[in-house]
């Protein structure tokens, strides 16, 4: 797919977070006004306005829209779709698209992670389905079958097929993915953003050689999840 050279990192807001920050910002300044005119002391007021300040912070850095390009070749390359931590990898059944024995790295993101989720390789969208359910928290194992999610295959320029799943947590409430059957899709790109704790499964073929280990943090478009096997026959 060609080299791409990073460029200087930039920080944005996701603009799925512009109207929680507006709000936020909103009923956080009417009650520190509120505060300061109800109390004769101003200590009320100065811890409620610090509070805020630390609660705004958290949402400025939950929106976050870091640009990031990734470094080098990208085929046969899995790169982590999210920023976060990882809580699973392991061999297991893949029973909701390819009803067979799959490699599964989970990452999970905490609400002080960046929720911005990034496309993990190139290739074609060739299915994509949003399922409602439950909001157990999302680091227990059985999240990934019974939370609600949105399942995205994309097939590589040789022929393989992984599987990113979106799981909503506890807290979240709302999965958004932007990609459609049939688009072709590149790293650098956004997969989509999940609101608040949650995580990103992935589902790789037998044979994928895994370069995470449980408990390391990723970095959504620049660390190397894995190595796919080429399955392509030789010419």
């Amino acid at each position: 797919m060609g080299k791409r050279l990073r460029k200087l990192k930039k920080i944005r807001l996701h603009h799925e977070g512009k109207t929680t920050l507006l709000w936020s910002a909103i009923v956080l300044g009417v009650l520190n006004f509120t505060i300061l005119h109800v109390f004769d002391s101003r200590l009320p007021f100065d811890i409620c306005i610090a509070v805020s300040a630390v609660l705004y912070a958290v949402l400025l850095n939950f929106f976050q829209c870091p640009i990031r390009t990734f470094e080098g070749e990208t085929e046969g390359l899995v790169l982590a779709p999210a920023d976060g931590k990882v809580v699973v990898v392991e061999e297991t059944e893949e029973t909701e698209y390819f009803h067979d024995r799959r490699i599964m790295v989970s990452i999970f993101m905490s609400l002080f992670n960046v929720h911005a989720n990034w496309i993990p390789v190139d290739g074609t969208v060739k299915h994509v389905c949003h399922y409602d359910g439950n909001f157990h928290k999302a680091w227990l194992p059985k999240a990934s079958e019974e939370n609600e999610r949105c399942t995205v295959v994309i097939e590589t320029p040789d022929g393989t097929e992984i599987l990113a799943r979106q799981v909503a947590g506890a807290m979240a409430r709302r999965i958004v993915t932007y990609p459609s059957v049939g688009e072709d899709c590149y790293v650098d790109e956004h997969l989509g953003f999940i609101k608040f704790g949650s995580r990103v499964d992935l589902y790789l073929p037998l044979g994928t050689e895994v370069l995470v280990e449980l408990h390391q943090k990723t970095v959504g478009n620049e660390t190397v999840i894995a190595k796919l096997k080429n399955l392509m026959p030789d010419d």
